[in-house]
């Protein structure tokens, strides 16, 4: 076992600087998972050369494997920095932003194109009914439930994003997360309400037929959601959305 863990850290200073690489060492202790080893890094900012530099920058929030916000590469992977076992990772342990989205500094990046994309595809439930929920909410079949509970766990993470080929900065494509969110939107009593509204946003340039069906984000999924589900759902939902568009004019 190694006395120590390495890391080889891509570091950026800014959106308009130059990356750079740098490595670090720190002393082994088991069960460290990559975040308490950057939070590690933070307070002894000091690279292998021996030179103290700024402390390393990246995004956390819930430490649960929930908020998505401490996505990151590791070792070329997509991953949560919070789930990942250092003991588990070859060394050294070689962590990047992830590179779909504009980097702020360091690991840590702008994923508002990802957001942006919920807001255009109404991804949302405006009022979940105007029925006494204890009385007179829809009846939902429990495999209904049981689909939709595993959408619903989506946290907008953007790993599905960064193994995507289709989505780029150059490309107009949603991406898988936003596809997955309008599958589960639609199939909600109140929200399939507004599933013409949501068909109709992933119908035109950078919608469905943007994905090439590569199969990726379902292998990188941390939540394991059958994304390709959606998307071949999506699929039929939007050719009877055509036909409909076309007929009852």
């Amino acid at each position: 076992m190694s006395s120590e863990i390495k890391f080889k850290i891509k570091r950026q200073d800014g959106p308009n600087n130059s990356p750079y690489w740098e490595e670090f060492a720190m002393p082994y202790a088991p069960s460290h998972n990559v975040v308490s080893a950057l939070m590690y890094l933070r307070e002894h900012p000091i690279n292998t050369r021996g030179e103290r530099v700024r402390p390393v920058v990246w995004d956390c929030n819930c430490m649960e494997e929930v908020c998505g916000a401490c996505t990151m590469l590791i070792n070329g992977v997509p991953k949560q920095s919070c789930a990942a076992l250092v003991d588990d990772l070859a060394q050294p342990i070689v962590l990047e932003p992830l590179t779909k989205f504009p980097v702020v500094r360091d690991l840590q990046v702008d994923r508002s194109r990802m957001f942006d994309a919920l807001r255009m595809t109404k991804a949302w439930v405006p009022i979940d009914g105007t029925y006494d929920i204890h009385v007179h909410a829809p009846i939902i079949d429990p495999k209904v439930q049981q689909e939709r509970y595993e959408f619903s766990r989506c946290m907008t993470c953007g790993c599905c994003m960064e193994a995507c080929p289709q989505y780029h900065p150059d490309s107009a494509f949603v991406g898988p997360a936003p596809l997955g969110q309008v599958y589960l939107h639609n199939a909600h009593p109140t929200g399939r309400f507004f599933r013409d509204d949501r068909l109709h946003s992933i119908m035109g340039e950078g919608g469905l037929t943007d994905c090439g069906n590569a199969q990726n984000c379902v292998q990188v999924c941390p939540k394991n959601i059958p994304l390709t589900t959606a998307i071949g759902g999506l699929g039929r939902q939007t050719t009877m959305q055509m036909f409909k568009d076309i007929f009852m004019k």
